[in-house]
């Protein structure tokens, strides 16, 4: 058999310190650190197999692919990719499930502390001279609560939500998982959308991005929530009205939020989100509830068994 060309186009959304095994058969692979639009069909013209992360694979690349035969996605979402086509010219499409079931939930639960215990608001006080102002040797500037005790509502039961539940629960947090919104029945288990939203004390989104799922989180939404709830995304970006969330921390109706996932990505510094970081209840993280090096460590892990099985004809991971 041939030696298999492999080609990543944008091997630096893996962090350099984490090894990328080597595939157990024949092949050469080929490294890109980025790849712009313009430069995808001449980096793929003559590969076997392409590895992308975020570079969009349309019909028009992939139509200059001619000896194309798999298109590895070095991440859960396959958005970036044209499955259409793909299943119409029978190249399999796999992508990386159940890698960051510890680092997300992880993420969580650290956003959920860092806002309900004030923590970057009290190191802003701090900052300011607000403790020499004080004059005494702690100060309450900002209500500090208990996790334990309090009730976590997830939007989302797939592996991330219920990983993220058992770490809640192992911390004393009650969890509730919300029904599908304006679902005419709510399934055993879960409690409707509109009463997890009141009932909670803190949101977690974990589902995924659909036309049924944009702007989830509205300003009718965050008028259900608590004043002193607290909403995590590390969903994906379009769950969440951006301006209505920034309206909801400024008049008081949600008492903080962390997002970690954004509508455009990278933010521009004109997102209402990063226009308003100075926040003391707003946390933003780039993206990266999903890094932990053990969780990268395993995703290199999965893609390369992904590469390996297809080979000898075994489906893993195959969304087309």
């Amino acid at each position: 058999m041939a030696a298999k060309k492999i080609v990543f186009l944008d091997r630096d959304t893996i962090p350099a310190h984490i090894p990328i095994p080597t595939p157990a058969f024949d092949h050469q692979w080929v490294n890109y650190s980025k790849t712009e639009p313009h430069e995808v069909k001449q980096r793929i013209a003559d590969a076997d197999i392409v590895v992308s992360n975020k570079v969009v694979l349309g019909a028009d690349v992939l139509s200059n692919a001619a000896k194309l035969e798999h298109i590895a996605v070095a991440a859960t979402g396959v958005n970036n990719v044209d499955l259409d086509y793909c299943q119409q010219r029978g190249i399999r499409v796999t992508n990386i499930q159940g890698y960051a079931t510890q680092s997300v939930p992880e993420h969580i639960i650290g956003l959920l502390f860092a806002l309900k215990r004030n923590l970057l608001a009290y190191h802003s006080d701090i900052a300011a001279g607000e403790w020499l102002r004080q004059n005494k040797f702690c100060f309450f500037t900002h209500p500090i609560q208990d996790m334990a005790g309090s009730t976590l509502g997830i939007i989302g039961s797939g592996a991330l939500g219920q990983a993220t539940a058992v770490l809640a629960r192992a911390i004393g947090i009650k969890v509730q998982f919300a029904e599908r919104k304006g679902a005419a029945q709510c399934r055993s288990g879960y409690v409707a959308f509109e009463e997890c939203l009141a009932s909670s004390d803190a949101i977690a989104l974990l589902c995924p991005l659909t036309e049924e799922t944009r702007n989830l989180i509205d300003t009718a939404a965050l008028s259900k929530m608590k004043s002193t709830a607290v909403l995590i995304n590390t969903g994906r970006g379009g769950l969440v009205d951006e301006a209505a969330l920034i309206a909801a921390l400024k008049e008081g109706d949600i008492a903080g939020a962390g997002v970690d996932v954004f509508i455009e990505e990278p933010a521009p510094m004109d997102n209402p989100l990063v226009a308003n970081q100075q926040l003391p209840n707003l946390i933003l993280t780039p993206h990266v509830a999903w890094g932990s090096d053990s969780s990268i460590t395993k995703l290199c892990e999965i893609l390369v068994s992904n590469l390996e099985v297809a080979m000898e004809g075994v489906d893993q991971n195959r969304v087309v």
